[in-house]
């Protein structure tokens, strides 16, 4: 199991993000990525291995070829990340309102 971190450091490079894009709407082959993306095949396939190692991306053999897919495992952990990271700073931002409310200063 990947941590967190490493699928954000993955996430923070811009084809990655774009290539994760394309993979949300479906699965997709290399050739079919490299279509979409102004880099070379061996290029996509680096960024792959690196979504593949932060657990983001699957992927499994078809005849020759290898589809990737999201990793609904690796993509929800993510999102616990973030989602208790937002509920955090929501927790602190009604705070600081209701110290407003009442006259206190932080």
């Amino acid at each position: 199991m990947q941590t967190y971190e490493t699928a954000l450091e993955a996430l923070g490079e811009g084809t990655r993000r774009r290539i994760m894009e394309l993979l949300r709407e479906g699965p997709r082959t290399v050739g079919e990525i490299v279509r979409e993306v102004p880099i070379s095949q061996p290029a996509v396939s680096q960024h792959l291995k690196v979504l593949k190692r932060a657990g983001l991306v699957l992927d499994r053999p078809v005849g020759a070829r290898r589809v990737y897919q999201l990793a609904p495992e690796g993509l929800a952990d993510l999102q616990a990340y973030l989602q208790a990271f937002w509920s955090q700073a929501l927790a602190g931002l009604k705070e600081a309102a209701e110290r407003a409310d009442h006259g206190e200063t932080a």
